[in-house]
């Protein structure tokens, strides 16, 4: 059974007739594979099994559990978290959604926590509680997407022309090594084009696959992958990252840029040259915070192109970090925001 339908399950036969008339809210959120919809018969090896977040008024009385079943469904043991929304979604954004946040808790948070906190399923939520909070988190205010996507087409930028170098110079694992690396970022770029929060990495290739973008830009990163030499692991990049860019113009957010791939400057290198959608991106932001943002960063060389960190998880790539909400927070100065903005408000 997935674990979605087990959930629910045992919320509306095993704890809901314990609550009697205790105001609640009921849902399956957070970390868990079965919260995205992806768990399958590997995922009940661990972690997995009967669990229910209730979500109370605050002040109120915890209600008594004790008599929940030893077994469930077939499975032994379940987990019950009794919390108030407030509570929970500020342990693990730093902040309460229903208050409102910042540019700092956007950028501060990884897009695999958005995820599941948009992402499994409410069972109970008479007030609403569960419902404003996930509305609020549904998807970036435009000029934090607009910076967001400006970061995505220059870690693209950074590295776009490596493959080819590297291919030229007669290192072929070097070269499959950044193609790699490409294809993930045109991957995760692809979300945010869609407006789809990108799980980690584990089902980054799944979730890709439900994209509408899949169906054009999924064959050549996968022709990219499989190419045998450097041209045609080049061909296959800047076709992908035609598609982006085709669907990053279409988004509006900021004058179109001409899709087509270029010379790398005078080598004989095909590239996007995705710099350019970074200086469109971030020249069409208007809001004051993130204008000041950009401001601070300022341009690479002088220039117009900026040194955008973006994220948290596109400047971090370490687990330890992306599943910490303090640790999070605490690299606020790396991405160029006033130092430690605090873990709650």
């Amino acid at each position: 059974m997935p674990g979605l339908d087990l959930s629910r399950r045992f919320y509306e036969q095993a704890v809901r007739p314990l609550l009697g008339d205790i105001p609640h809210a009921a849902a399956l959120l957070g970390p868990g594979s079965e919260v995205l919809g992806l768990d399958d018969h590997v995922s009940p090896d661990h972690d997995f099994g009967p669990r229910v977040q209730l979500f109370l008024p605050p002040a109120a009385v915890a209600p008594d559990l004790s008599g929940l079943p030893a077994r469930f469904d077939g499975h032994h043991g379940h987990r019950v978290e009794v919390t108030t929304a407030a509570a929970y979604f500020t342990a693990r954004l730093g902040a309460d959604p229903a208050a409102g946040l910042t540019t700092a808790d956007w950028l501060l948070t990884p897009t695999q926590v958005l995820a599941t906190l948009t992402a499994g399923a409410v069972f109970h939520d008479p007030d609403g509680e569960l419902a404003r909070r996930r509305a609020a988190l549904s998807w970036y205010p435009r000029d934090i997407w607009r910076y967001a996507l400006a970061a995505a087409w220059l870690r693209v930028a950074q590295e776009e022309a490596f493959p080819s170098r590297a291919g030229a110079a007669g290192d072929d694992l070097g070269s499959r090594v950044v193609t790699a690396r490409l294809v993930r970022e045109l991957m995760r770029l692809a979300f945010l084009v869609e407006r789809r929060w990108a799980p980690y990495a584990k089902w980054l290739g799944t979730a890709f696959t439900r994209l509408d973008l899949a169906a054009h830009a999924g064959p050549p990163l996968a022709a990219a992958l499989s190419a045998t030499g450097w041209r045609d692991r080049e061909d296959a990049l800047v076709r992908a990252a035609n598609v982006l860019a085709a669907a990053t113009n279409d988004l509006g957010l900021a004058p179109a840029v001409d899709p087509a791939p270029r010379r790398y400057f005078t080598r004989d290198i095909r590239v996007l040259g995705a710099d350019r959608f970074v200086t469109a991106l971030t020249s069409a932001v208007e809001d004051a915070e993130v204008r000041a943002l950009l401001g601070r960063l300022g341009g690479r060389r002088g220039g117009p192109v900026g040194t955008l960190p973006g994220t948290i998880d596109q400047a971090v790539d370490s687990t330890e970090i992306l599943t910490d909400p303090a640790r999070c927070r605490r690299a606020a100065a790396v991405l160029g925001l006033p130092a430690d903005p605090g873990v709650a408000r």
